[in-house]
């Protein structure tokens, strides 16, 4: 009986600290590459070998690792997130594109640091805001959905191509009651729609953004207030879009007027609707996937840019 052929692509990285950042930490990182690929891979020294049946495949990891090293070349060490990036993009042949994630600014900050894409999902989130008109930013919390729609409504803002930027939200408690805080609807609200103010005050400042409210260029409020409006000029985000009913949903996607773009996050393992209620972002999912000028981008654990801890927790719940 023939034995299958093999084929082995060999890669010399005489640099022990790229090594270990390609290999990871007791060689962590080469799971990810086998459990992702059919090659197995060894090093011996600074020679890596990667060995597969499939000469594709094998190639595509060699092309995949290269690309790494131009990372290390241009001074960023790659994380466990960057490295699942990069796998995610060699198998949907956007490998080519991984340098543009970290040399492509999307906004700055108030003390002008620029504000980059962290990994794939929001480099096509910010891909779908620039093509569509609508988007679904759909994926678990830490994932950067918000901060990155906020991020974009101002770079919009600033250029022009929109007069104000609206934020909103539903007001659904999650495990709390909204009734024994103090204020107004908006008030009462207003603590749910902290990461919107922490986003706005990293690019803006404090002041400027106080200013910028206060003659209503940027408008945060409960998703009950924009029943019966229509947002011409406007860059307008619902965050939190899982608490939404089909009836809000609706009635929120049909305010989108001229000149306009809409942002909808939302984490549909997050929903906090009383029993037997539809979430509105589930049926919105259902209903408008086929809609051209609609963009679905789904965001998983490998997304998540807070603490690696975070994502395996996301990972144990959804298992």
């Amino acid at each position: 009986m023939n034995q299958p052929q093999t084929f082995t692509e060999k890669i010399i990285i005489s640099n022990p600290d790229w090594l270990i950042a390609i290999l990871g930490s007791q060689d962590q990182n080469i799971e990810l590459y086998e459990s992702n690929f059919d090659v197995s891979i060894s090093n011996r020294g600074e020679t890596l070998t990667i060995t597969g049946q499939d000469e594709a495949q094998v190639q595509l990891v060699k092309d995949l690792i290269l690309k790494l090293v131009q990372l290390l070349e241009r001074k960023i060490t790659p994380r466990k997130m960057d490295i699942v990036t990069a796998i995610k993009m060699a198998q949907n042949g956007t490998l080519d594109h991984l340098i543009n994630i970290y040399e492509e600014v999307v906004g700055r900050a108030a003390d002008g640091s620029a504000i980059r894409v962290k990994n794939f999902g929001q480099l096509e989130y910010v891909k779908a805001v620039a093509h569509s008109d609508v988007v679904f930013g759909i994926g678990p919390a830490g994932t950067g959905k918000t901060f990155l729609a906020v991020v974009l409504a101002v770079q919009a803002l600033k250029e022009g191509r929109v007069k104000r930027i609206i934020l909103t939200r539903p007001a659904v408690e999650a495990g709390e009651n909204l009734g024994f805080l103090p204020g107004d609807l908006k008030e009462k609200v207003d603590p749910y729609l902290r990461p919107v103010y922490d986003a706005l005050n990293t690019i803006y400042g404090n002041e400027h953004m106080n200013r910028l409210m206060e003659r209503g260029i940027i408008e945060i409020a409960p998703l009950a207030y924009m029943r019966g409006r229509t947002l011409d000029d406007a860059f307008v985000i619902l965050d939190e879009a899982q608490n939404t009913t089909i009836a809000q949903m609706k009635m929120f996607l049909t305010r989108l007027g001229f000149g306009s773009k809409m942002i909808i996050n939302g984490d549909q393992t997050q929903i906090d609707l009383p029993k037997g209620v539809k979430s509105g972002l589930i049926d919105a999912e259902m209903k408008l996937r086929d809609i051209k000028r609609i963009k679905f981008v789904m965001f998983d654990e490998y997304d998540v840019v807070r603490h690696p801890v975070v994502a395996d927790i996301i990972r144990a719940y959804s298992d």
